[in-house]
């Protein structure tokens, strides 16, 4: 079947009723970076402290992802295009119920990220978790920059693939230099927390 003849199927109950329910605006705090920056760290300490002041969330991790609705892909350029393609659709989602999203992936080129914010909209704020490559290799939570030097990993993001740091995100953060409260902090200031 082809999408000529699919319908978007509205609902009675609406998106403004949903978030007056929940008692806020539903956003998508997309974090980017590269591996080992800090973006599950800084987004799960988010999501922790949204939470605590009453807010409604969903974490969407790339990892986590990829174990589920994205295991059918790899990571060469056109999967993680499709990858970051179903993240936006589902993030619209997630929006549309109502949801503070915050959607926590590496999303190395500027044209996915563009094309996350045009399926998103207005409600699509870009965070950019900034940390240099030798302080991420440094780190090297999952041991994936060493197999990435010993060619065991093949298209990794600022090895053998290239990142594109984001141009004019909403928000940059930057791990190296600021302690995880403090990224929470600077995100939570520019949400002005009542959302």
């Amino acid at each position: 079947m082809s999408i000529e003849n699919l319908t978007w199927h509205d609902t009675f109950v609406t998106r403004d009723q949903r978030e007056n329910l929940l008692s806020q605006k539903s956003k998508l705090l997309w974090l980017t970076g590269l591996s080992g920056s800090g973006k599950s760290t800084v987004a799960n300490a988010l999501d922790l402290r949204l939470n605590e002041i009453g807010k409604a969330t969903y974490l969407l991790d790339g990892d986590n992802v990829r174990l589920g609705i994205n295991s059918d892909l790899g990571f060469s350029p056109q999967d993680r295009n499709e990858n970051i393609r179903r993240i936006s659709e589902i993030g619209k989602l997630f929006v549309d119920s109502g949801l503070i999203t915050i959607a926590c992936f590496i999303s190395p080129l500027k044209a996915n990220r563009d094309m996350a914010r045009s399926t998103i909209g207005n409600d699509f704020i870009e965070i950019f978790v900034d940390c240099p490559l030798e302080e991420c290799e440094k780190r090297d939570p999952k041991n994936l920059y060493k197999k990435a030097r010993q060619g065991v990993i093949k298209e990794f993001t600022g090895i053998s693939s290239p990142y594109e740091k984001p141009v004019d995100p909403e928000i940059v953060v930057n791990t190296k230099e600021q302690t995880v409260d403090q990224c929470v902090n600077q995100i939570l200031d520019y949400l002005n927390v009542g959302i």
